[in-house]
């Protein structure tokens, strides 16, 4: 359980300015915030496997992509084979 001068403290850190008004609010938010946790804690999970679990990474597969001239047929604004867009200074 967090008290007031940490949340103080943390805010500080997180540049988020908190007055001493709503301190006492963030204060319990933060705390509830903390017991969520505890209970995500307390779930067992490490008996248990997924099949639908599997890995995400794969190799990169090369595809063509679409023709210049394809991509640009749509706009007004372009140049030398690229789009247009206005300057930025």
């Amino acid at each position: 359980m967090v008290n007031e001068r940490e949340v103080e403290h943390i805010a500080h850190l997180a540049d988020i300015g908190i007055e001493k008004g709503e301190l006492e609010e963030f204060t319990s938010q933060f705390n509830a915030i903390l017991d969520y946790f505890e209970v995500l804690d307390r779930i067992k999970t490490a008996d248990r496997e997924d099949p639908t679990l599997y890995n995400v990474f794969r190799e990169d597969e090369v595809t063509p992509s679409l023709p210049q001239e394809a991509v640009l047929e749509n706009t007004s604004q372009k140049e030398e084979g690229f789009f247009r867009a206005p300057r930025v200074m």
